[in-house]
């Protein structure tokens, strides 16, 4: 029984690649993706920014105005006069800041896309580490068996006096570290549940058997670079940003041309009376001072931190690759390593036939234990840095 659990889970650590996700985290990571609060509040931020940005295009009211004059000397009936007028900016004004808007409404979901795909690693960490978590708590569990019976077989032999009370208290000693590693494997799973939850909207997810399955090796790195230059959200940012700025120049540019006035004029005076159209044209002399100036200045440094931004993502981006590199074929020689180390079915046989003493199996067999806990630890490492390179495919 022991052998064949143990050789369930060392077959999960044979990965060379990375695991790729069940349908049953791939639900997970949906579920948060639709309940987690942050991305719920950046969702209704999205919508009233796009409102507020849409009003800049809007047309200023119309104005009415009207004059009634009795007073001073005149011969004259009272003069009167109504006038109703619209004032807006050159036409081409509201074409360019359209395009102006929707260049902020494609920044605003990059910025959602970016944090998404935040957050979803975070869960997609979680959930690895949340893998590893239960599959300690197995060993633990066989573990603690195997210690309870080696502490009941020495209490036989201390009550039949063929050892030492202190070979007894060790043993003890031995049972009760074992019982206090299971119960600290135990509060980290609820720990790692809490912070899914969290991340969950505050909803329990249920991730009691995980199922991971190996995949294909990530792919080269300047492979794999284009393909997050095209998915990222956190580089296309940078572009959209670029791009906002670039259209922002053009819409100075054109604001400063002439506003227009338009409108209908009627006067009244002697029983007599006139009306008409009147038009108006503003004279552009300071109101756009130095604001194309400012919106080039603007674009110039979007353009340079775009280049700063993305040089130090690719450095930091190849340091990940190359750790994750090091780490797969240090954890590969880590596996094959492994294969020669007794185990702890062979060890407690060995003990059982009196071929170790109590302290020299147990010296065995902690060492067996923090090497497999070593790899477990290597093999969640390994995965979730495999995640982080991946994070554009969530």
């Amino acid at each position: 029984m022991y052998k064949h659990i143990v050789s369930a889970v060392c077959g999960c650590l044979i990965a060379l690649g990375s695991f790729a996700q069940s349908s049953c985290v791939n639900g997970i990571l949906e579920e948060i993706n639709q309940n987690n609060r942050k991305l719920q509040a950046y969702r209704s931020f999205i919508r009233s920014q796009n409102l507020g940005n849409k009003t800049e295009n809007n047309l200023p009211d119309p104005q009415a105005s009207a004059y009634y004059l009795p007073f001073g000397e005149h011969v004259t009936e009272d003069y009167y006069e109504y006038q109703i007028s619209q004032r807006f900016e050159f036409p081409t004004v509201y074409a360019s800041r359209s395009k102006r808007i929707d260049k902020q409404k494609e920044l605003l979901e990059l910025e959602y896309g970016a944090m998404r795909q935040e957050v979803l690693l975070q869960a997609k960490k979680e959930l690895l580490e949340l893998k590893i978590l239960q599959q300690r708590k197995e060993l633990e569990q066989m573990r603690l068996e195997q210690a309870q019976q080696v502490y009941n077989q020495i209490q036989r032999l201390f009550d039949a006096e063929q050892i030492g009370i202190l070979e007894l208290n060790k043993a003890k000693v031995a049972w009760l570290q074992q019982q206090f590693e299971k119960d600290q494997i135990e509060i980290s799973i609820s720990n790692t549940l809490m912070e899914l939850q969290k991340l969950n909207g505050g909803n329990a997810v249920q991730a009691e058997q995980l199922l991971f399955f190996e995949d294909a090796d990530v792919a080269e790195m300047q492979v794999l670079w284009n393909e997050k230059l095209s998915a990222d959200a956190e580089l296309q940012i940078l572009t959209a940003r670029e791009s906002l700025a670039g259209q922002q120049v053009k819409l100075e540019k054109n604001k400063i041309l002439p506003d227009l006035t338009i409108g209908y004029n009627y006067q009244g005076v002697n029983s007599s009376n006139y009306s008409g159209f009147l038009g108006g044209i503003s004279i552009p002399l300071w109101n756009s001072r130095n604001k194309v100036k400012a919106a080039q200045a603007n674009l110039e440094f979007a353009q340079t931190n775009t280049g700063a931004e993305t040089a130090e993502l690719y450095t930091r981006f190849q340091e990940n690759y190359r750790q994750y590199k090091l780490l797969k074929r240090k954890f590969e020689e880590y596996q094959e390593t492994f294969k020669d180390l007794n185990s702890e079915e062979l060890l407690f046989k060995a003990y059982e036939l009196g071929e170790f003493s109590f302290l020299d199996y147990y010296r065995e067999v902690e060492f067996y234990r923090q090497a497999h806990n070593k790899m477990l630890e290597m093999q969640k490492e390994l995965f979730q840095l495999k995640a982080e390179l991946l994070k554009h495919q969530l």
